[in-house]
Order: C-alpha cells, then structure tokens, then sequence
C-alpha cells in the first residue's frame, strides 16, 4: 500500500501556468538541469463542468480544453526531450471513466478525457523507441472532498452502482499510478487503467 512521504523524502514545488507552454518547458528545464535527469511525469490538473449544452458558454468549453487537453499534451512535449536524451521515462495521464461512458451533462469534461485517452495511446506507440513508456488512469467515484459532501442517501445510490460496492477512496487511485510509474508496469504502455470498482454509468 501507497506510504505517505515522510522526512526522509525531499518535496519541492513549482507553479507555472500550465495552460502556458514557455512557463510549462522553462519549469521543466530548471528541474532536468537540478537533478539530471526526469524519471516520471504525472499530468494531474484539471478542470469539470456539468451545464447542459443548451446553457454552456463557449468560453467555457475553451477552459476545460485548455487545462485538461493543451496542458497535458504541453507537460509531454517539454519533457519528452530529456526523457528520449536520458533513454527512458514514464509519462502518466489522468483520464476518468467518463472518458468511457460520457456523462449526461458537461460535455467538455468527457470529450476532454477522450482526447487524454486518445493523445496516451498515440504517444505510446511514438514514444515506445525511446523506452519511454505512456499511460492513464481513469478514476471512478473517488472519495474525495466534493464526494464526501454529497448527500448520504446520493452517496449511497452511487454505490449501488458499483459491483465492488464502495466509493473508491484516494489511496485506491494513488496505488495505480505508483503501479505505473514503477518497474512492475515496464512491459505496459498505451493502456488506460480503469480504477472504478466496475462502475459503470
């Protein structure tokens, strides 16, 4: 099970635009030239809506596309580079399980998770020479704080839902992207992991 970082762990942090591709590559660049080396890209940022097509604004749409597809595909073209220079790598996207079954309402979010799943299976097969391996994880009902906020009898017709019978629980999707990144996943690129208890919607 996923161990939380504790002090024998160093964490740093850097906050760039992600929407803003010189700010994403100059942050990248600053931690190759630290450290030597990047190992593991994670692109875990974004954006949910759920308003009906009747009532969306297009602007909107532009900002879910934005920090869910452009940064992600941003994020890669920075550290693909130093990853084919360094002989290796492993690049993890965050889809989501209505990348698979679309939902009823909000459509940028669902068509945004379709070209994550869509640009992980393309750079897989690009990347692949390289050793430089490429995939997602797509999180079902995660209990998350927006989750745990949820009517009680709403959580529990959720779980209905779900064969395994629970609401997934952070820990849950950690553990797959710990999968991925490491050696135990050196022979699985391309795939999109679905983490969902078998939900379905």
């Amino acid at each position: 099970m996923l161990k939380s970082i504790n002090q024998n762990y160093q964490v740093e942090g850097a906050c760039p635009q992600l929407t803003d591709y010189q700010q994403v590559e100059a942050v990248i660049n600053q931690i190759k030239a630290k450290y030597g080396r990047i190992d593991i890209l994670v692109n875990n940022a974004g954006l949910s809506a759920h308003e009906s097509i009747f009532d969306y604004k297009v602007e909107d749409f532009d900002k879910v596309m934005a920090l869910n597809v452009n940064a992600v595909f941003y994020g890669c073209k920075a550290v693909c580079p130093i990853m084919r220079e360094q002989g290796s790598g492993v690049i993890i996207n965050t889809s989501s399980m209505v990348s698979l079954y679309g939902q009823p309402a909000g459509v940028a979010y669902p068509t945004s998770k379709f070209a994550v799943n869509g640009l992980t299976k393309s750079l897989a097969r690009e990347l692949a020479p390289y050793n430089i391996r490429v995939n997602a994880v797509a999180p079902g009902v995660t209990n998350t704080d927006m989750v745990a906020n949820l009517p009680e009898q709403m959580r529990e017709g959720v779980k209905k839902t779900i064969p395994l019978g629970r609401i997934g629980e952070p820990v849950d999707v950690a553990n797959a992207f710990v999968y991925l990144a490491s050696d135990l996943a050196s022979y699985v690129t391309g795939e999109i992991l679905s983490v969902d208890g078998c939900a379905r919607s």
